[in-house]
């Protein structure tokens, strides 16, 4: 799944989002509204993980929806 396809649909999505990274809130979600960047840096945020491994693990996820 790209990220066009997330962020059109976050609604959808900020569930499944929350069910991977169970540390972010609803606020945090609201606020990135399916933006990749806004994402990643959220993610960090959280769990103190560096930026390229943070886009790697939401690029991934992003993949798997496919599935």
């Amino acid at each position: 799944m790209n990220w066009d396809e997330i962020e059109g649909n976050w609604t959808e999505f900020k569930g499944k989002v929350r069910t991977q990274w169970g540390k972010l809130t609803d606020d945090d979600l609201e606020a990135a509204k399916g933006k990749r960047e806004e994402l990643i840096g959220l993610v960090q945020k959280h769990y103190g993980h560096a930026k390229e491994a943070t886009a790697h693990q939401l690029d991934e996820w992003a993949k798997a929806l496919n599935k």
